[in-house]
């Protein structure tokens, strides 16, 4: 596969190669030089191995917003 680089030094990431590695806008790409070769590599969101593995309660919103609010004045004494 191949891609052109613009006059802004801009490059379009072949639909093949975002399919297979699940890219999405706002992804972050890693590029790198190893032997004379771009290696560019997607930033694995490391926070998203997590999803689902902490279970809360429901909350209740107005216990957030005082908690919240006292906690802004105190951070201001």
């Amino acid at each position: 596969m191949q891609s052109v680089i613009t006059s802004k030094f801009q490059t379009t990431i072949p639909k093949d190669i975002r399919e297979r590695l699940k890219l999405s806008i706002h992804d972050t790409l890693e590029w790198k030089v190893d032997r004379g070769k771009i290696v560019v590599l997607p930033v694995q969101k490391k926070f998203l191995k997590y999803k689902n593995r902490i279970k809360t309660g429901r909350g209740k919103i107005e216990d957030d917003i005082k908690l919240a609010r006292r906690q802004r004045v105190e951070q201001y004494r």
